[in-house]
């Protein structure tokens, strides 16, 4: 698995893809960051729970992932990959934590920021800062997951990276329509699968596991399905 975790995550930076995605997240912290100056409001979790961290979020994972699978597929790596001597599973688990570290090291800014807070004469909670990091890391794991598995089944980034976009804008706006619909069983099924309000626990520094089972649970179930579709093309 390191030797695929250590392809996969240079591959990243051979391509300007790895730059770019990094260099828009900390632009997008960075705004946020300065929004919450303009606010007085000397809080980082601002900074994780503003519209600006979101959308690199929802918008950037997918660009993350669009090539993980597809891009093998496309240029015919992958059946070196599978008739190699390394488990399926070794290979999504080194595309996935390869992709997972290109993710979290965009966010490594916000240290920066949290640290500028602190010499402001505030007393600062670490515990939020924590827990907010915490939920990106979990709530990006399942997502990335689910961009894998949709990357895993075409061979078109375009493809991949649409499809996931559209995935990642249902699970952001599942709280919008249960706001719409108002009915107390789809609001509570909402509720339960809200990827919003389980990372907005986070971000008051609440650690609740059922949150961290119910990410880890998503990325387990959608690695696994990854796994189940190298494992039919291999036999095809």
């Amino acid at each position: 698995m390191s030797a695929i975790f250590k392809r996969e995550f240079k591959s990243f930076f051979i391509t300007p893809l790895g730059y770019v995605v990094i260099a828009i997240m900390m632009l997008f912290h960075g705004l946020a960051f300065t929004q919450m100056y303009s606010y007085g409001e000397p809080d980082i979790g601002f900074v994780f729970g503003s519209t600006f961290s979101f959308v690199a979020i929802y918008v950037l994972i997918p660009i993350l992932t669009m090539r993980t699978m597809s891009d093998d597929r496309r240029q015919k790596v992958d059946q070196v990959l599978l008739t190699s001597p390394v488990s399926l599973y070794a290979i999504v688990f080194g595309k996935f934590f390869a992709t997972l570290a290109i993710f979290m090291l965009s966010f490594a800014m916000t240290l920066v920021f949290q640290i500028i807070v602190a010499f402001q004469d505030v007393t600062m909670n670490w515990l939020i800062y924590i827990g907010n990091l915490l939920g990106v890391f979990f709530m990006g794991s399942a997502i990335i997951a689910l961009g894998i598995f949709i990357s895993s089944l075409t061979e078109s980034q375009v493809v991949s990276v649409v499809i996931s976009f559209a995935a990642s804008l249902v699970l952001a706006m599942m709280d919008n329509v249960s706001a719409m619909v108002n009915v107390p069983a789809i609001t509570n099924i909402i509720e339960k699968i809200s990827f919003i309000q389980r990372y907005n626990a986070f971000c008051n520094g609440i650690i609740d596991y059922s949150n961290i089972v119910f990410f880890v649970g998503l990325a387990a179930i959608f690695i696994f399905l990854t796994v189940r579709v190298l494992d039919k093309r291999r036999y095809s």
